[in-house]
């Protein structure tokens, strides 16, 4: 890391610590130097050397990058620069002080709890949120971008310890002329996190974010994937074809209405899914609030303090994973 700090000293960053790895790059927690002792923590998310040598990734990664760069919205994780130096390219992205949802389902586990029903659905429907911003955003000349994340899992979501949820990680994201794509040739996402159309190496469109959604409220209710298997094509194929049960028999604090919530966001027929993200935020939103009052960012970053054992004012920080 030595050669590293001296390069990024350089240009201003300060770098503290690697906080993850990923198979192609790194993400290293910095501060952002400035006049008069100007500090700002920042993640900068590093591809790997070997990688940055192949033209296919520098592009998938400007790409990125240049999408990410107008996603301004409080349930994404903002990006402020990409740069290259030593000939490896980076990006300077927010830095989120808290855990990623997959690290929240792993101390459920560990602690033999399952997280409250409502806390469940205001995370997810806070990714909703998100996903209504990006699939509807347009470029600067107006045209529709058709953002289609396509890596929808725990992972990819950051909870702040102040409660703020953000989804990250646009890598393999689809989006007009931005992306590099080959839909119909390779399957984009992780086995047990695909929409059936994805599985079935069909052409997507927003919907087929709103599926693996649907599997990421029902792991936060019940603490496990339904769809995973230790084999990477059986979970392909109970996508495909295991019967979805009734959660409502597998948790007894699942109502009717969020029961209504998890069946429509897990059809496999995209015409029968939710036809928007717009309509699944709705949806959440009047199931947590139509009749009582309902979780905030606050509930939720009080309820992760004390699930981890954080103590304000110093509040530690655990490593996100690589979003590469």
């Amino acid at each position: 890391m030595a050669s590293i700090k001296h390069i990024f000293n350089e240009l201003h960053y300060e770098m503290v610590r690697k906080i993850a790895e990923g198979g192609m790059g790194l993400v290293y927690e910095a501060h952002q130097l400035g006049a008069g002792n100007f500090r700002k923590v920042v993640a900068v998310k590093l591809i790997r050397e070997e990688y940055s040598a192949i033209e296919e990734f520098q592009n998938n990664f400007i790409g990125e990058a240049r999408l990410v760069a107008d996603l301004i919205h409080t349930n994404i994780v903002q990006t402020y620069h990409l740069g290259q130096v030593g000939g490896q390219y980076f990006m300077v992205m927010e830095f989120v002080r808290g855990v990623n949802l997959e690290q929240v389902i792993e101390q459920h586990r560990k602690l033999g709890k399952v997280m409250p029903v409502d806390l469940a659905a205001f995370v997810v429907s806070r990714v909703a949120r998100g996903l209504t911003y990006a699939h509807n955003k347009c470029d600067r000349d107006g045209r529709h971008l058709n953002i289609v994340h396509r890596d929808i899992g725990p992972k990819n979501v950051m909870l702040a310890y102040e409660g703020d949820v953000k989804l990250t990680d646009f890598g393999i994201a689809k989006a007009l002329d931005l992306m590099y794509n080959e839909e119909g040739k390779v399957i984009a996402g992780k086995d047990e996190y695909l929409s059936p159309e994805q599985a079935n190496y069909a052409v997507t469109d927003a919907r087929a974010d709103l599926f693996p959604l649907g599997i990421v409220l029902t792991e936060l209710l019940l603490g496990r994937n339904i769809f995973r298997s230790a084999d990477r094509a059986q979970s392909r194929r109970n996508i495909l074809t295991m019967p979805i049960p009734q959660f409502s028999s597998l948790r007894a604090e699942i109502d009717t209405g969020l029961e209504a919530v998890i069946q429509r966001a897990l059809q496999r027929d995209r015409d029968k899914r939710y036809p928007s993200a717009s309509e699944m935020l709705t949806e959440l939103e009047l199931y947590l609030y139509s009749d009582r009052y309902g979780p905030t960012n606050e509930k939720l970053g009080v309820y992760l303090k004390e699930l981890f054992g954080v103590r304000d004012p110093v509040i530690p920080t655990l490593s996100p994973r690589a979003p590469i």
